[in-house]
């Protein structure tokens, strides 16, 4: 019973505006949500597994050669940009020396860098929404990746907008003018990540 309550709470949200984190946090119907400009999203069913893998091959490149200046966090975690804006990237890193922007119920606040691996139910939101709303709220830089293609799309922030500044593939070395321990290339990630069936 209290469970049909919850999915009939949740419908009810879905349709409005105007929401909070606390009404964000209140939910507990066993679904994922993104928080967009007071409205609750729908995030798709679990990611694809070679999304999975890709994101754990990030993780682990960060961890070789940022671990030390980073604090390296991965989805599901808050970002919890304002009061009505609250993401669920799927990498983040965080300058150890801003790390009180880490608060128990997730990170509050612009951190270094944002990554995004592109699923197909994602594309429009990680291309078009989210680039939007992490320039708007002043995330310095946002990586958008294309499983398919193995690559990696860079963006940084110059006067309040993104602009594309590298396109990585394949043998090319991965780096960023913003985080200086970056160093891997996109073949390192997906010579981890086989090919798989249907």
């Amino acid at each position: 019973m209290c469970y049909d309550k919850d999915r009939k709470q949740t419908r009810d949200l879905l349709k409005e505006t105007g929401l909070t984190y606390e009404d964000y946090a209140a939910i507990d119907d066993g679904n994922r949500y993104e928080l967009a400009g007071g409205k609750l999203e729908l995030m798709s069913l679990a990611p694809l597994v070679k999304h999975q893998m890709i994101s754990f091959e990030l993780q682990k490149k960060f961890l070789q050669s940022c671990e030390a200046d980073y604090i390296i966090l991965y989805a599901p975690v808050d970002l919890i940009l304002s009061t009505d804006e609250v993401r669920q990237p799927d990498v983040v890193l965080i300058n150890r020396e801003r790390k009180d922007i880490i608060r128990k119920r997730g990170i509050e606040g612009a951190p270094d860098l944002v990554v995004e691996i592109l699923s197909p139910s994602t594309i429009k939101r990680d291309k078009i929404d989210k680039l939007d709303v992490y320039a708007r709220f002043g995330i310095p830089e946002y990586w958008i990746v294309e499983p398919n293609a193995g690559m990696l799309e860079q963006y940084i922030l110059k006067d309040s907008q993104y602009e594309i500044i590298n396109v990585f593939h394949d043998n090319e070395p991965v780096t960023s003018p913003n985080i200086a321990c970056i160093s891997f290339t996109m073949r390192d990630i997906m010579d981890n990540v086989p090919e798989l069936e249907d």
